[in-house]
C-alpha cells in the first residue's frame, strides 16, 4: 500500500478540545554518539551561529516569515564553547538575542550520569546564571534530554542557583518515565521544603515525529502504519503531519490530561546533534493559517512555556519528595577502571580546594579549579561512545571516541593531583633531596573524628639507620603510637583526629637494645606446615611469642570484634562479637563479596547482528532471558600478614568469565571494621555481560533495619525516599551505603564503583517505586560492570582491576551524619612528607 492510500485510510478524527502545542526548538547534546567529540563541539558552535543568523533575521524584517523563531540553547556547554569562539560582534549579537527571548539559556551545563558530588554539580550549575547576570538577564529554566533521572540534590543545586524550573525529556529506550506517565507536570520538594516546579516531559524528538520539521519526520517513538523515510514529497509529510497531531492530542484527552496545551521538544534535523531549521517555523505558521482555529502551534523558550505552566492553578499539582534514580547512569560501569579514576580524581579535587582554602594563603587559582572541573564534567556526560560500539567494536570512530572519552577522566585526575601537588608544597611538603627528615604531617579532612590507619611511605633507598626498627612518633604529644611494618618502605600507624585536625608524626629509629627477637609458641595450635586449623586450647596465653590480636584459620578468622567463616561457597557469617548479632541476612543464596557473573549469549558469538540484536531486545532487564548466571567458589586462602593493628588474609575463587579473583580482607585489631579488596583479571568477552559482588549485609536487626545511600546533599532511603515510579533496581551512590537499626550502623565505602543493584537479579517483570510491597526491602549488590548496552557501550570489559570497600560497625548514628560518616571510612586523611620548618 503507497503512503497516499495509508492516508486516505487514516482515521485521525479532530480532538474535542481547542489546543495548543507549544513547540521547543533545540538540539540534543550528545559529546559523541554521531562523531568525533571536537566535531560535535564544531557543530554546536555553528549551530548557535545558524540560530543567531535566523533570529536576527526575523528581528530585522529581513525574513518577515521567520518571525516568531525561537531557540532554546540545550546545554550551557554549547553556549560556552561558542563564546570562546565567538568575535566580540557575535557576543554582543548573541547577548542582545538572549535579551530580546528569541534564544534562551538552560541552567544545564551537560546531560550527566549520576557521577558529580554536590560541589561539581554546583559549580556547573552556577555557569548559565553567572553569564546571565554579566549580560542584565536571568536564567529561571533549566531542560535535560536523554537522561531519566537525577539524585534528589540535583533539585537542590538548581534552587541554590535560582532555577525554579526543570523540564525532563525522557528517554525509554532501557529507561522508563516517573509517575506513570509522561506530559505531567509535579513539584519537587527539597529536604529543606524547598519546590522545583517540574514538567515530566516526552522524548526530546517527538515534536519531528509529529511532523513539525519539514524533512525530518520521524518514527521512533509513535509506530504507526505509514511506512515512511525520514524526507517525504511535503504533500505527504502534512498530511501523516495531520493525523499524527490529531490522533496524539485525542489520545491525551482519552488519557484524561488535563490542559489544553502540551509542549513538544524538536530538532532541526532527524538526528542528535541536529541543527536549528528555519522551516520549522514557515511550517507552523502554515499550519496556523490551515489548521489555527481548532489547533494552533507556537514557538516558544523554556521560560515561555512554564510561564504559560504558571497560569493554571499550580497548588493541585502533587507534590513529590526524594530521588530520582537515572536509569542511564549504568554507562558509568562499562568502563569501570575509567570511572573509579573519575572519582579518584573528584575526590582529590575536594581535598586539593579544602586545604588551599583553610590555608592562609591560598595558591589555586579559579581557573585551575575550572579547567579540572570541564574535565570532570566531560567524563560525566551521558554519552558513553560511538553508536555502533557494539555492532562494530573495531571501527575507527568507535576507537577514536573511546580514547578520547576516557581521555577525559586521565585529563581530570592529572589536573586533581597537580593542583593538590601545588597546594602541598606551598604548605611545606618536601621534594627530594638527600637528608629529608622523618617527618610526616596528617590531615583530616572529615567533618567528624576519624580512627585511621595511617601509612607512611619511604622511598626505596632511603631506610638506613631504620633498618633495625622503628617508632612512629607523634610530635605534639611525644606519644609512640603502635606501628606494623609491610617492609622496610612502608610503615602502617594508627591514628585518632578530631574533625578537620592536623598533626605531625616522626619516625626515629629504635633504640638500641629495643628490638624483640621471636620465637616459637608453646600453646599456639599451628603445625610446622603453618596450617592453623584448629582451636588453641589455651586462647588466653601470652608472652615473648604472644599470640596476634586477630586469629586466622583456613575457614575463618576473629578479632577483637568480629569473627568471619567461609566456606567454598564463600563467606557465609560476618559476625558482630559488640553486638552479639549476625551482620549477614539469612536466606541469602550469596555470601559477603561473593562475585557473580552474567552473560546472556546468542546463538552465534561471532555473528555481530546476533551480538547486537541480544541486547536490543533486553528492555530494562539488562540481561536475556537465558542468561547465565554463575557465582565465585573458594578454591583457596592465605593469610598474607597478621600483626599488632591488622591481618590480611587472601581468599581465592573460581568464577567464569574471570580468569583469576581473589578478596583480600584486611581486619583491623582494635576497631570493628574490615578493609575489602577485589582484584581480578576479567576475560574479554563480546557477549552481554554483568559482574556484581553480594552484599548481604544489616545492621544487626533485619527486621527493622532501614538502608541508606549517599548521594549528593545527603543520605537518601532506596525504596523509601524516591518520586513514584522510578526505578528500584539500580542507583549510583556517592561515596557508599549504610544498614541502620535503632542501636546499631554498618558502614559500606564503595569508593571505587558507585552503581549499586537493589532489585533481585533474575531476570523478570521490572517494578517501579510504589509497585513493592510496603515491607520489602531492596537487596543490595555492587555493580562492577557492564556492557549490555547494544549501541554505545564498551563492547568488552577484559583487563585487570582492583576495587575496594571498607565495612564498619557503629552505633546508630543521626540520618544527617550518615553520609559524613560513609564518606570519612575511605581517604579521610591526607598525609604528607614534610620539610623541616622554616625551609
Amino acid at each position: 500500500m503507497t503512503l497516499e492510500q495509508q492516508l486516505k485510510q487514516a482515521d485521525a478524527p479532530l480532538p474535542a478540545r481547542k489546543w495548543t502545542i507549544y513547540a521547543i526548538h533545540h538540539s540534543h547534546t550528545d559529546l559523541g554518539y554521531t562523531d568525533r567529540q571536537e566535531k560535535i563541539e564544531q557543530y554546536h558552535v555553528d549551530f548557535i551561529r545558524q540560530a543567531l543568523r535566523i533570529a536576527n533575521a526575523a528581528h530585522t524584517g529581513a525574513k518577515p516569515e521567520w518571525k516568531g523563531f525561537r531557540w532554546t540553547c540545550e546545554t550551557f556547554w554549547a553556549v560556552e564553547q561558542f563564546l570562546k569562539a565567538a568575535s566580540p560582534e557575535e557576543q554582543k549579537s548573541f547577548a542582545e538575542a538572549v535579551l530580546r527571548g528569541d534564544l534562551e539559556l538552560s541552567g544545564t551545563y551537560l546531560n550527566m550520569t549520576e557521577l558529580p558530588d554536590e560541589q561539581l554539580l554546583s559549580s556547573l550549575h552556577s555557569k548559565a546564571q553567572a553569564y546571565a547576570a554579566s549580560i542584565g538577564s536571568r536564567v529561571d529554566s533549566a531542560m535535560t534530554a536523554d537522561i531519566n533521572g537525577y539524585g534528589w540534590g540535583y533539585a537542590d543545586s538548581l534552587l541554590n542557583h535560582d532555577i525554579e524550573h526543570l523540564f525532563s525529556c525522557i528517554h525509554t529506550h532501557h529507561g522508563m518515565y516517573a509517575l506513570g506517565r509522561k506530559q505531567a507536570p509535579f513539584w519537587w520538594e527539597t529536604r529543606d521544603g524547598r519546590r522545583l516546579l517540574v514538567w515530566n516531559g516526552e522524548h526530546y524528538m517527538i515534536g519531528n515525529e509529529l511532523g513539525l520539521c519539514p524533512g525530518a519526520l520521524g518514527k521512533y517513538m509513535i509506530r504507526d502504519e505509514f511506512n515512511h523515510q525520514l524526507v517525504e514529497p511535503e504533500a505527504i509529510h502534512d498530511g501523516i503531519a495531520t493525523v499524527r497531531i490529531r490522533r496524539y492530542l485525542a489520545q491525551l484527552e482519552a488519557e484524561q490530561y488535563p490542559y489544553a496545551f502540551v509542549p513538544v521538544m524538536l530538532s532541526g534535523l532527524g538526528t542528535d546533534n541536529g541543527a536549528p531549521n528555519s522551516r520549522i517555523i514557515e511550517w507552523i505558521q502554515a499550519w496556523n493559517e490551515q489548521h489555527g482555529d481548532r489547533i494552533t502551534i507556537e514557538m516558544t523558550s523554556l521560560s515561555g512555556f512554564f510561564a504559560r505552566l504558571k497560569q493554571e492553578n499550580l497548588a493541585e499539582l502533587p507534590v513529590h519528595r526524594g530521588d530520582w534514580p537515572d536509569w542511564w547512569t549504568d554507562g558509568v560501569s562499562s568502563t569501570p577502571m575509567h570511572t573509579q579514576v573519575f572519582r579518584d580524581a573528584q575526590r582529590t579535587l575536594r581535598k586539593a580546594v579544602k586545604l588551599d582554602t583553610e590555608a592562609e594563603a591560598s595558591v589555586l587559582s579559579r581557573a585551575e579549579i575550572d579547567e579540572t572541573e570541564e574535565a570532570l564534567a566531560l567524563y560525566v556526560e551521558h554519552t558513553w561512545g560511538y553508536h555502533s560500539s557494539i555492532y562494530e567494536p573495531w571501527h575507527k570512530n568507535v576507537q577514536l571516541l573511546e580514547v578520547r572519552k576516557l581521555a577525559h577522566a586521565a585529563e581530570a585526575s592529572r589536573r586533581a593531583y597537580r593542583a593538590l601537588d601545588k597546594v602541598l608544597l606551598q604548605q611545606g611538603s618536601a621534594t627530594l633531596y638527600p637528608d629529608r627528615p622523618y617527618r610526616f604531617r596528617v590531615s583530616n579532612l572529615a567533618g567528624r573524628e576519624v580512627t585511621e590507619l595511617v601509612t607512611l611511605q619511604l622511598d626505596g633507598w632511603e631506610p638506613g639507620a631504620l633498618r633495625e626498627g622503628v617508632e612512629v612518633v607523634r610530635e605534639d604529644t611525644g606519644e609512640v603510637l603502635p606501628q606494623q611494618s609491610v617492609h622496610p618502605h612502608t610503615i602502617v600507624t594508627e591514628l585518632k583526629l578530631q574533625a578537620q585536625e592536623t598533626c605531625f608524626l616522626l619516625l626515629r629509629p629504635l633504640a638500641q637494645g629495643r628490638q624483640q627477637g621471636t620465637t616459637t609458641t608453646n600453646t599456639r595450635l599451628i603445625g610446622a606446615d603453618q596450617v592453623y586449623d584448629m582451636d588453641d586450647m589455651f586462647q588466653g596465653a601470652s608472652g615473648a611469642a604472644g599470640h596476634p590480636p586477630i586469629r586466622m584459620t583456613r575457614n575463618g578468622l576473629e578479632s577483637p570484634f568480629v569473627r568471619l567463616a567461609w566456606s567454598d561457597s564463600g563467606i557465609h557469617s560476618w559476625f558482630n562479637k559488640e553486638l552479639d548479632t549476625e551482620m549477614l541476612r539469612s536466606g541469602n543464596p550469596y555470601g559477603a563479596f561473593t562475585p557473580i557473573y552474567e552473560v546472556t549469549r546468542p546463538a552465534d558469538e561471532t555473528d555481530a547482528s546476533q551480538v547486537w540484536s541480544t541486547r536490543a531486545r533486553m528492555g530494562r532487564n539488562r540481561k536475556g532471558l537465558h542468561a547465565e548466571r554463575s557465582a565465585g567458589r573458594i578454591t583457596s586462602v592465605r593469610t598474607v600478614e597478621n600483626g599488632p593493628l591488622y591481618a590480611t588474609v587472601e581468599i581465592t575463587y573460581q568464577l567464569n568469565g574471570l580468569s583469576y579473583f581473589a578478596l583480600f580482607l584486611r581486619v583491623h585489631s582494635n576497631r570493628n571494621r574490615v578493609d575489602v579488596s577485589a582484584r581480578f583479571h576479567k576475560d574479554s568477552v563480546w557477549c552481554p555481560e554483568n559482574v556484581y559482588l553480594s552484599l548481604p549485609f544489616t545492621s544487626g536487626d533485619t527486621l527493622r533495619d532501614t538502608l541508606y545511600a549517599d548521594k549528593p546533599g545527603g543520605v537518601v532511603r532506596p525504596w523509601k525516599d524516591q518520586i513514584p515510579g522510578t526505578c528500584l533496581d539500580y542507583a549510583c551512590v556517592q561515596e557508599g551505603i549504610a544498614w541502620q537499626d535503632d542501636r546499631s550502623s554498618l558502614l559500606l565505602a564503595s569508593p571505587d564503583t558507585p552503581l549499586m543493584q537493589w532489585g533481585p537479579l533474575e531476570y523478570g517483570t521490572r517494578r517501579l517505586h510504589t509497585q513493592q510491597a510496603e515491607d520489602e526491602k531492596p537487596e543490595s549488590y555492587a555493580w562492577l560492570m557492564t556492557n549490555y548496552w547494544e549501541t554505545n557501550f564498551k563492547a568488552t570489559l577484559g583487563g585487570f582491576y582492583e576495587f575496594q570497600y571498607h565495612v564498619s560497625s557503629e552505633p546508630a548514628l543521626p540520618e544527617d551524619e550518615l553520609a559524613a560518616a560513609i564518606r570519612a571510612l575511605h581517604e579521610p586523611f591526607v598525609v604528607c612528607r614534610m620539610r623541616p620548618e622554616g625551609v
